[in-house]
């Protein structure tokens, strides 16, 4: 058995100094590791949990230590993170924590281990009134209590007041596996029944499960693959039918194209394009194992229009690249995310659009969409498009009785919809 903290240590040191996504370090230590089942469940929970809470616990820590963590060695930060985590959110008792922190620091941060102890038992005792901001503090109030960075916050209180803090509180919240069902194999009942699991709301071809990915078969014998319901959504919106030509211009993983493709039941063609040639082998494996066999992949920068693609399909898939608000639930590095990479965001999506557009057949449908809730990256790009190309309009759409688009968009809401936050787009091209 190995010693999970001291491997949950190491991992978290190794995304803190190389700037490692932590679901890549996740895997690798598991393998690494060769975890057993419980040794790999306390592991994720607390890898995990450290870095989705760290905005929070880091506010903690500069309040006991009355140091900045940039100035604290990055063993001693990581101990004090991890204990703090067990103290405030982990199952584990208080003495042990700080016991199991010490333990850590005699072997890795040894010159600070009475500090370390003397913090994290500062905390203990005061657990019950830490001292985090007031209400009346404003946007650093939901900062800490959500541990979310103030521009997320502030983000989700400009563009949705009314739920923004029902939004934030949807940030931690755990859901389950979502799949889509390949069809061209399997029914969704047949899954659903395979996986004891339910059909999704909104989306023919979703299942919820309760179980981990690793021990769904389906997904290794192609019976489905993990896709969120709102993603899904988007596939009934492309409404792709036999014989069609698809392309998807930034594609990869490439579930939106898998959905396409098994919606033209392996018939027609799907184009799966994207910036980074590396990537392509992920399309094209998870196609071969699903059993498709219409998508052919290449490597292109969808900012440029390719030209022997002009007036070419019937269905453009246009999911660009975005800030990824939607899915903080899942992925926890999107907290630490600098704000400045959103700068260049709108005019890179603006300009995927432009030149995706160009591909459409008269009468082609274009589905614009992201996994964020940016209005800015939303609603502003595409009512700028429609407003300077008047060959372009949207269309408004039904995915059930109760959901339906409003001019042609719609924005899915983790909050009410129990899917990602996502935004829709269908564009009809009419000369």
């Amino acid at each position: 058995m190995i010693n999970v903290r001291n491997a949950v240590y190491k991992s978290l040191l190794s995304s803190e100094k190389e700037n490692k996504f932590s679901n890549i370090e996740l895997s690798a230590a598991i393998e690494r590791y060769q975890m057993d089942k419980f040794e790999k469940a306390q592991f994720t929970a607390l890898f995990y949990g450290v870095i989705e809470k760290s905005i929070t616990i880091d506010y903690l820590i500069e309040k006991y230590t009355s140091k900045k963590v940039s100035r604290l060695d990055y063993s001693v930060l990581i101990i004090l993170r991890l204990g703090t985590f067990e103290i405030l959110y982990f199952s584990t008792p208080d003495s042990a924590a700080v016991n199991e922190a010490v333990k850590l620091a005699s072997r890795f941060a040894s010159r600070a281990k009475g500090f370390i102890n003397a913090v994290l038992r500062k905390i203990c005792s005061e657990k019950d009134d830490l001292p985090f901001p007031k209400k009346s503090d404003g946007v650093l109030y939901y900062s800490i209590k959500y541990s979310l960075p103030t521009w997320i916050c502030s983000s989700f209180i400009n563009d949705y007041p009314d739920i923004a803090e029902d939004l934030m509180n949807c940030s931690t919240a755990q859901r389950k596996t979502t799949l889509c069902a390949n069809t061209l194999i399997i029914s969704p009942k047949q899954l659903k029944d395979q996986v004891n699991g339910a059909f999704g709301k909104y989306a023919n071809n979703a299942v919820i499960t309760d179980l981990p990915v690793s021990q769904i078969k389906a997904l290794k014998s192609g019976e489905a693959f993990v896709q969120d319901e709102a993603s899904q959504i988007q596939t009934k919106v492309l409404s792709a039918e036999p014989s069609m030509n698809v392309i998807d211009v930034c594609a990869c993983p490439g579930g939106k194209s898998f959905g396409a493709a098994i919606a033209m039941k392996n018939i027609g063609s799907v184009t799966s394009f994207d910036i980074h040639s590396s990537k392509l082998p992920l399309i094209e494996k998870g196609a071969g194992r699903l059993g498709i066999s219409i998508i052919k992949t290449a490597q292109h920068d969808s900012t440029v229009a390719k030209e022997e693609f002009i007036n070419k399909f019937d269905r453009v898939i246009c999911d660009v690249p975005c800030s990824g608000l939607g899915g903080l639930s899942k992925k926890a590095d999107l907290r630490h995310r600098d704000e400045k990479l959103n700068d260049d965001l709108p005019d890179l999506q603006y300009k995927i659009l432009s030149s995706s557009a160009k591909y459409l057949k008269n009468d082609g449908v274009l589905i614009y969409s992201t996994c964020t809730l940016r209005k800015v990256e939303n609603e502003d790009i595409v009512n700028r498009f429609v407003s300077e190309n008047t060959d372009y309009v949207l269309e408004d759409f039904e995915v059930t009785n109760d959901l339906r688009s409003k001019r042609g968009m719609i924005t899915l809401f983790p909050n009410i919809h129990e899917t990602d936050g996502f935004f829709i787009a269908k564009i009809r091209k009419i000369k």
